[in-house]
């Protein structure tokens, strides 16, 4: 026993006295046979050597590929951007669009008034955000200005009022979270809270919105299930996954992929993708903000 240790701590010196063993590398003069430069090295220093160089080559490229524009030809990079650039394209088209028709409608009411086609009375409006007294045409009668303090008086306190649509998605683009159909709709009276979207298996599931991910996990019924938490209160949910691409505490933009359409959980009957939308801790129906 002692001996096979011996050998053993010979065998280990040894492999390090090979490796850091130096060798002199000389350059000789073919004729005057004189030696013009020489240094020393072992295997140990080459091997470092080499790998400082790899480790500067993958760094030196991969700082190449993020600062200059070869980053646009990594696939799923473009992606994202190119779906941000389509909304913001589609956002300016149609407020130009509504502009041009502004700009014809008040060219056309001045064309009928120097024409005297059009009575200058007789123009209520040019843009529908615009409001019209409501007394303009019609004076009101004694009982309905009675009526109408006795209803502003009523309301004077109700908070409800004063936004029609309590849900903040002024400003929010919700994105199609996969390419299918709906197979089941949302029914909060069976508590299906969500809509079943067929879709082909391992189909890219989108974010609908900017978000954190607050969970990422297998559930026995549900399968693998993604939420993310967006702003203004909504939360998402994905739910049968085949395979999870984010973690908890990621950051995802729009569009960006976060997992693979599967049939896993048993609650599912095949490849679908199971969609939640919640609102402050309430169920949304999903339809009334996508079109799928």
């Amino acid at each position: 026993m002692k001996w096979n240790k011996r050998k053993r701590n010979t065998n280990k010196l040894s492999f390090w006295k090979r490796i850091r063993f130096k060798y002199k590398l000389s350059f000789i003069n073919e004729n005057t046979l004189e030696e013009v430069w020489s240094f020393r090295l072992s295997q140990l220093s080459v091997f470092i050597s080499l790998g400082v160089f790899a480790f500067s080559l993958v760094a030196f490229t991969a700082l190449i590929i993020i600062m200059t524009p070869i980053r646009n030809y990594l696939p799923g990079y473009l992606d994202v951007e190119v779906r941000k650039e389509i909304v913001q394209n589609a956002l300016r088209a149609d407020s130009l669009g509504r502009m041009i028709e502004i700009q014809n409608l008040y060219l056309k009411n001045v064309t009928g008034i120097i024409s005297g086609t059009i009575e200058l009375d007789s123009i209520r409006e040019i843009d529908s955000l615009a409001r019209i007294d409501a007394d303009f045409e019609i004076p009101r009668g004694p009982e309905e200005e009675e009526y109408v303090k006795n209803f502003e008086q009523e309301e004077k306190y109700n908070l409800a009022v004063l936004n029609t649509n309590p849900l903040p998605v002024d400003g929010l683009f919700f994105y199609k979270p996969v390419n299918g159909m709906i197979s089941s709709y949302y029914q909060a009276d069976i508590h299906h809270f969500g809509v079943d979207i067929a879709a082909a298996p391992k189909e890219s599931v989108l974010a609908t919105l900017d978000g954190t991910v607050m969970y990422a996990g297998y559930d026995p019924n549900q399968g693998n299930v993604i939420q993310l938490q967006h702003k203004n209160g909504f939360v998402s949910v994905y739910k049968h996954n085949e395979l999870l691409l984010k973690e908890p505490g990621e950051q995802v933009v729009a569009g960006e992929a976060i997992a693979l359409v599967g049939n896993t959980g048993k609650l599912s009957t095949g490849p679908h993708l199971h969609f939640e939308l919640w609102y402050n801790g309430k169920p949304v129906n999903p339809e009334d903000f996508i079109v799928f």
